[in-house]
């Protein structure tokens, strides 16, 4: 069972918007409706970037990976903020929102811009994040269903507790670094393959697939080779992911309505015949990139918007650990060789009483 601060993962993501789950994750209390409505304003408001910030977006080239533009985003912000040197629990809050509506505007702008396009407003009145987001990024209002699903996604994708990016914040933290270079550091580690970056890998292997009557024998060749499938297995769930349920539901609703029901009939064979070769349940990567896709939103955005949803979950982990600071410093065993000694020393000698012996 997958609980943020106390509730239940099934009912957030059916009953709570993107901006109640960061009102939640930061504060730890489920918002009132005056907190819900002073979020989603401090959402919409802080969404501006400040201008170097785009033009540093602008020379990055047409080919660059969007999750590489928004670590080197992440890390400029910082410097223009005001707040970055107050280390305080609430400055830390404030920074938070900031970065979460900020992230939430690079993503798409930095998009657009760097294929040519305008940089697209923030649409500070518009007090839907997932609205906002998917308005700059196709430069038109959106259908409410979209809306309503990228809210969904945005709210499984929050917090995950201690995966490999949320401890890449969280040692940065225990540094006594600032909030600014934990969500950087924490970028860098989601962009792998075997952390966020899989859900981009699932949606390749989906196209390659084809059609769910190919899954069974595509897999099979896979597991032959020892090569691994993207979008199984998981290190902490040994009998399913607890955000899979909700993501399968909402890739066959969707498929259904625009009419793609394939993505959900190739994710199905291919999990039954994951689970029959080696035990392995999905993970909520496998579902959640045909969602994206049927949504029209680039493959390469789908670590960018893990990014956008987990940047609350980060946040609060950092301001977490800073509540009760203590360095986190892993300990090594030592396996190399023995103790060696050097060989005669080639290097020139120089005596310190005459320099110009060396």
């Amino acid at each position: 069972m997958l609980l943020y601060r106390g509730y239940d993962i099934h009912d957030l993501a059916t009953r709570a918007t993107f901006e109640d789950v960061a009102w939640l994750l930061l504060r730890g209390q489920y918002p009132t409706s005056r907190e819900l409505e002073y979020m989603r304003r401090e959402l919409a408001e802080q969404a501006a970037l400040p201008d170097p910030v785009m033009a540093a977006m602008r020379l990055f080239p047409a080919d660059a990976h969007p999750i590489d533009m928004l670590r080197t985003g992440v890390s400029m912000l910082g410097s223009f903020d005001a707040e970055l040197k107050d280390s305080s629990r609430e400055a830390n809050v404030r920074k938070a929102v900031r970065l979460t509506a900020r992230i939430g505007a690079m993503v798409p702008a930095a998009w657009r811009v760097v294929r040519g396009g305008e940089t697209p407003r923030c649409f500070e009145e518009e007090p839907s994040f997932a609205r906002r987001f998917l308005t700059q990024l196709n430069g038109a209002q959106p259908p409410d269903w979209q809306v309503a699903v990228l809210d969904t996604v945005l709210v499984l994708y929050a917090e995950h507790e201690f995966n490999a990016s949320t401890f890449a914040a969280r040692v940065t933290a225990s540094t006594l670094s600032d909030i600014y270079a934990a969500v950087t550091s924490a970028i860098a580690a989601l962009k792998g393959p075997l952390h966020g970056g899989a859900n981009e890998e699932v949606m390749n292997l989906l196209r390659d697939i084809g059609d769910a009557e190919n899954a069974a024998a595509w897999a099979r060749d896979k597991l032959r080779r020892k090569e691994k499938v993207m979008g199984f297995g998981h290190r902490i769930y040994r009998s399913g992911d607890s955000r899979v349920p909700a993501m399968r539901d909402l890739v066959s609703r969707v498929g259904r309505m625009v009419n793609q029901p394939h993505w959900a009939a190739i994710c199905e064979a291919l999990e039954a015949v994951m689970s029959a070769e080696k035990g392995l349940c999905a993970n909520v990567d496998l579902y959640a990139a045909p969602v994206l896709h049927m949504m029209g939103i680039p493959t390469a955005l789908n670590t960018p918007i893990f990014a956008c949803a987990r940047t609350t979950g980060w946040c609060a982990h950092v301001i977490e650990q800073l509540d009760q600071n203590r360095l986190i410093r892993p300990s090594s065993r030592y396996t190399g060789p023995i103790r060696r000694t050097i060989p005669t020393a080639a290097r020139t000698e120089f005596s310190c009483a005459n320099p110009d012996s060396v």
